[in-house]
């Protein structure tokens, strides 16, 4: 009797020994498949990304994808964030300059970065000659701005030219996460309709996602036909197609100079305090 209990004792030990083994194992892929991944960026130190390909969008713009190390790596960039590129001008002085990839982390083993390339610009002379199977150097994430899903009620967001690609990013963000029922109105303004930047990708946005995402198109030398705004981005637009001033809402601006200064003048004289304003 007793070397039967004693048997049965084993094989109990040997199951319970074996549950445990496997409930760790369990836990322990469980937790390996919802780890985030370790992003390629060092703040650092640049890293080197190959340009796989290269699309022209217009005569003077044009999208460039880098591959990551493998086919699952992501960039790591926080939502809102920026790089820094390094490149050299046509006098071959060193030049760095942030960019804000249009792709998030959820597009994996690359990033992409959309560039208007300025016939005086000393890093958009890199862009220009920058071919196929050469290498970007890159350092980052930089930038302040910090996003927590649900965080505001809703953006409002002013853009100009290539100042858009941080407001795709954060409006991608924002309606591709199914937890995140944030709005997002946003003013896009350019000097003419062939230089709006990622139009096919805003309004794809627009129409997956009606009424949680608006877009008013500014030009200042538009077509004949044109049902936007014309001219410059002006008060009454802001109070028509932006957020009424709140402690739940956010502003958001990026674009030159001189449009965020006069953007900035509208905000405040509209009632938009400091504490609501972001500035790319």
């Amino acid at each position: 009797m007793d070397l039967e209990f004693l048997q049965s004792m084993d094989v109990q030990i040997l199951v319970g020994v074996g549950v445990a083994v496997l409930a760790i194992l369990v836990a322990a892929a469980y937790l390996f498949s919802s780890r985030k991944p370790k992003g390629c960026l060092d703040p650092e130190n640049f890293r080197e990304f190959k340009l796989v390909k290269r699309q022209q969008l217009s005569h003077n713009v044009a999208k460039f994808t880098f591959e990551l190390p493998t086919p699952t790596s992501v960039l790591g960039l926080p939502i809102g964030q920026h790089i820094s590129c390094r490149g050299k001008d046509s006098q071959g002085e060193e030049v760095i300059k942030p960019y804000t990839p249009t792709t998030l982390d959820s597009d994996v083993g690359h990033f992409e970065l959309v560039i208007k390339m300025y016939p005086q610009g000393r890093m958009s002379h890199h862009f220009r000659e920058l071919r196929v199977g050469d290498y970007l150097a890159v350092k980052g994430p930089k930038g302040r701005f910090r996003y927590q899903p649900g965080q505001v009620r809703a953006f409002g967001m002013i853009a100009g030219g290539s100042g858009i690609t941080p407001m795709f990013q954060v409006a991608r963000a924002i309606l591709e996460n199914p937890k995140d029922m944030t709005n997002v109105h946003l003013i896009y303004a350019n000097v003419t309709y062939e230089d709006i930047l990622l139009k096919e990708e805003l309004d794809s946005l627009v129409a997956k996602y009606p009424g949680r995402f608006k877009v008013y198109y500014v030009l200042n030398q538009p077509p004949e036909v044109w049902n936007g705004g014309v001219g410059f981005v002006s008060k009454e637009m802001i109070q028509t197609h932006c957020p009424a001033p709140a402690p739940d809402i956010k502003i958001l601006r990026c674009g030159p100079p001189l449009m965020n200064k006069a953007m900035a003048g509208h905000l405040d004289a509209l009632g938009y305090s400091p504490e609501i304003q972001f500035q790319f």
